[in-house]
């Protein structure tokens, strides 16, 4: 994912005595930008403050670039039985298995053997062999992961097994940044981060914030809802004349080839996180599927140049 998305608004004092502030912090590896609507300063300060440390906290559990992380403290236990994890993981997996569902196993968040290996190759600029994805592919599948919610335990049955978040972490940290600035006292927010956006609230008296896309070049007024952005327009490699996404397609074991920049519009940034992931990789073809499983998203597809 990243930033291709714009949300816009004119800064100043609104009808009804607040006014709007922006913050800006780094975290999981994006610039994250917060904006909202306070009574003042020290408000509008706690508010972001609150998002920011819940951003903080889901990126402790679910990052894999941290070893330390409670999802690869998972991982490392895989062979070993249930093992019970926060609520916040259990949720992120659940909504994960509903989005594998859905998105006929395009959307994996077990691929982090495959993502490993295509991140050294967008290092290096070479393809992995093929032996190297075939082993990587042994380790990826979902039905490796058994979740019991009752029960409040993950295990993962097969060593090797590695999660990667990277596909909604973001995502979800906004919908969560979001919430906490609505528990602050300021519902009229908004969170960018990676090319996912949260929105809360509408700006006091205005319909929606103003959020330009730039799959398509619109414009369009939006609040309470997510908005996803993912395509090889940013991120990518070209090897031997072809180009290659940062997305890993889990058909092949590299990255996409096919040319599309997909948004989405939905309930939460959590599920266009997910869905713009996979819209990314399957095209046409993933528009028509995710079409009859959600049918209330709003979906743009751009493919080639």
């Amino acid at each position: 994912m990243y930033a291709a998305i714009i949300a816009y608004l004119t800064i100043g004092s609104s009808p009804l005595n607040v006014s709007r502030y922006d913050f800006t912090q780094a975290h999981m590896g994006v610039r994250v930008d917060i904006s909202l609507y306070a009574p003042d300063r020290a408000a509008a300060e706690r508010a972001a403050q609150a998002a920011f440390d819940e951003i903080s906290r889901i990126e402790v559990i679910a990052s894999d670039y941290r070893p330390d992380s409670e999802a690869m403290r998972l991982c490392d236990r895989a062979g070993q039985g249930p093992v019970r994890v926060s609520p916040t993981l259990m949720n992120l997996l659940l909504r994960s298995e509903q989005f594998h569902y859905h998105s006929g196993g395009l959307f994996d968040v077990t691929a982090g053997p495959l993502v490993r290996l295509w991140r050294e190759s967008r290092r290096t600029g070479v393809l992995p062999t093929h032996e190297a994805v075939q082993a990587a592919r042994r380790n990826v599948g979902m039905e490796a992961v058994i979740i019991e919610p009752d029960a409040g335990t993950v295990e993962i049955t097969r060593p090797g097994v590695r999660l990667d978040f990277g596909g909604i972490a973001k995502g979800y940290a906004c919908d969560a940044a979001v919430q906490a600035m609505r528990n602050a006292g300021a519902p009229a927010c908004l969170v960018e981060m990676g090319g996912d956006i949260a929105l809360g609230d509408a700006p006091p008296g205005e319909a929606g914030w103003r959020v330009l896309l730039t799959t398509t070049g619109e414009s369009v007024q939006l609040h309470n809802c997510g908005v996803s952005t993912s395509g090889d327009t940013e991120q990518f490699i070209e090897v031997g004349g072809r180009r290659y996404s940062h997305v890993v397609d889990l058909r092949t074991g590299l990255g996409s080839t096919q040319r599309v920049m997909a948004t989405v519009i939905g309930p939460d940034a959590t599920t266009t996180d997910a869905l713009a992931t996979a819209l990314s990789a399957g095209g046409y073809a993933m528009k028509v599927r995710l079409r009859k499983a959600y049918p209330e998203l709003d979906i743009r597809l751009r493919v080639g140049r």
